[in-house]
C-alpha cells in the first residue's frame, strides 16, 4: 500500500449554522477535511433543531458515495452518526456505515487496524507508519469527549509525514470502544495507554490527546513511563475550579444529594438542547439513566486526579484564544501546576491565525505544523538541557 496524498486542511471558521453548538460541528467536519463547504452551508439551512442533523447528513452521505465522492461521504457520515442520539437503535448501524465508507475512502492508506485487547473486550487502533525521514519516534493518539479515532486520520497524517509512526486509538468509553465493544468510560487514561503500549510493543513513545483528551493525556504520563513527551491538545486541568469557580462550591454540595441533583440535570436539559446532548453523551459513556452521573463524572476531572505533579516529562499545551469548551484559563493552570516538568511549551492560537477556536478548528494545518516541530525539536534534544518553557498565554 503507497502513501496518500495528504488530506487538504482548510482554512477559515464558517459561520454554517447560527447555533453555536450545531456550527462548531459543522466546522469540525469541514477543517478536518471531510466535508465540502458548499454542501454544509446547504444541509445547514435544513437543520433546526439537533433531531435534524441525523437524516440529513445520511442522505447526503448516500449521495456523495453515489457519486464516487468517499471523502466527503465519510465525513456527512460521521455527522448524521455524531447527531443521532447514543441510546437509539439507529447509532450502532450509522457508526457502521461510517466505518465502511472510511475504509472505502481510505484503503491505498498505509493503515493497519488493530484490537487492542482491554478488560474483557477491545480498544479500537490503527498504526501508520512514517512517511517522512524517519525520526525513529512514535506517537499515540487519542480524541476526547465524543471523538471516534478514524476522524483524525488527516492529524495522524501530518504526524507521519514529519517522520513518526503514529498509532491513534480510542479508549474505553470513545468510538467503537463503547458502540462496538461497549467499554464505558474510565478517567484512568493510563491503563487504556499501558494496552496500547503492550499490544503494540512500545517502550517508549509520545502521547498526543486532543480536546477532553488533553486531560486524559497528563494524567496517563504521570503514571506511565513509556510515554516521553506529551501534548494536551488543549488541557482541562481542573474545569469547574477554574473555567466556572463560582460553581464549584454549590456543585459539590449538590452532587451530595443526588436526587435533588438528578432532578436539576433534567430539567435543565429539557430547557437547553445542547445541555442535553452533554447529558445524552455522558451517560452513554457511563451506561448509566442517572442524570446525577453526570455532574459526578465531570467532576472526576479535578487537579488531585490528573496528579500534574507526576509529570516529568517534556509538554506540550495547545489552545485557542476563543475557546469555548477548554478556555486559556486552563492552560494557564495547566502549565503553573507542571512543577516537575522537564519542559513546559505553551502555544495560544489566535484569531488572527484563524486558530482561536477548539482544537484549532479553522487551521488544522497550522496546529499541526506547530505540534510536529515540537516533537522533532524534543525528540532531538533528548537527553539534552531542557529547553526553557514558554510563559502561559
Amino acid at each position: 500500500m503507497g502513501v496518500p496524498e495528504l488530506v487538504a486542511l482548510p482554512v477559515g471558521f464558517e459561520a454554517f449554522h447560527r447555533r453555536g453548538f450545531i456550527n462548531y460541528q459543522l466546522n469540525r467536519a469541514h477543517a478536518l477535511g471531510f466535508a465540502e463547504r458548499r454542501e454544509l452551508f446547504d444541509a445547514a439551512a435544513r437543520i433546526r433543531s439537533m433531531d435534524d442533523g441525523g437524516p440529513v447528513f445520511e442522505a447526503l452521505a448516500s449521495r456523495a458515495a453515489a457519486e464516487g465522492r468517499y471523502r466527503p461521504a465519510t465525513g456527512y457520515a460521521r455527522l448524521a452518526e455524531f447527531f443521532t442520539p447514543p441510546r437509539s437503535q439507529r447509532k450502532p448501524e450509522r457508526y457502521r456505515r461510517y466505518l465502511e465508507l472510511f475504509d472505502t475512502a481510505f484503503a491505498d492508506a498505509a493503515l493497519v487496524r488493530h484490537e487492542v485487547p482491554y478488560a474483557g473486550a477491545a480498544l479500537p487502533a490503527y498504526s501508520l507508519p512514517a512517511a517522512g525521514p524517519p525520526t525513529g519516534g512514535k506517537v499515540l493518539l487519542h480524541g476526547g469527549f465524543d471523538s471516534v479515532i478514524e476522524e483524525f486520520f488527516p492529524v495522524a497524517q501530518r504526524i507521519a509525514a514529519a517522520g513518526f509512526a503514529v498509532i491513534a486509538f480510542e479508549g474505553p468509553g470513545q468510538g467503537g470502544a463503547r458502540t462496538v465493544h461497549g467499554l464505558t468510560s474510565d478517567h484512568d487514561w493510563e491503563k487504556p495507554v499501558a494496552a496500547v503500549l503492550d499490544h503494540i510493543r512500545l517502550d517508549r513513545a509520545a502521547l498526543v490527546g486532543i480536546s477532553m483528551g488533553g486531560y486524559w493525556a497528563l494524567r496517563a504520563a504521570g503514571r506511565e513511563p513509556r510515554i516521553a513527551q506529551v501534548v494536551a491538545w488543549p488541557p482541562v486541568y481542573d474545569w469547574l475550579h477554574r473555567a466556572h469557580p463560582v460553581l464549584r462550591a454549590p456543585v459539590r454540595s449538590m452532587v451530595q444529594h443526588r436526587g435533588f441533583m438528578g432532578w436539576s440535570v433534567r430539567t435543565r436539559a429539557r430547557l437547553s438542547p445542547t445541555l442535553r446532548v452533554v447529558v445524552d453523551q455522558v451517560l452513554y459513556l457511563l451506561d448509566s439513566d442517572d442524570p446525577a452521573d453526570v455532574p459526578a463524572w465531570f467532576l472526576g476531572m479535578n487537579a488531585a486526579h490528573a496528579g500534574s505533579e507526576r509529570v516529568r516529562q517534556d509538554v506540550l499545551l495547545m489552545c485557542g484564544e476563543h475557546d469555548a469548551f477548554q478556555p486559556p484559563a486552563l492552560t494557564r493552570a495547566q502549565a503553573q501546576a507542571l512543577t516537575a516538568a522537564h519542559s513546559v511549551t505553551t502555544r495560544l492560537f489566535t484569531r488572527a491565525e484563524q486558530a482561536d477556536q477548539h482544537c484549532q478548528m479553522g487551521n488544522l494545518d497550522l496546529a499541526c505544523r506547530v505540534l510536529t516541530s515540537w516533537l522533532r525539536s524534543v525528540a532531538a534534544s533528548a537527553g539534552g538541557s531542557a529547553p526553557r518553557p514558554d510563559p502561559p498565554p
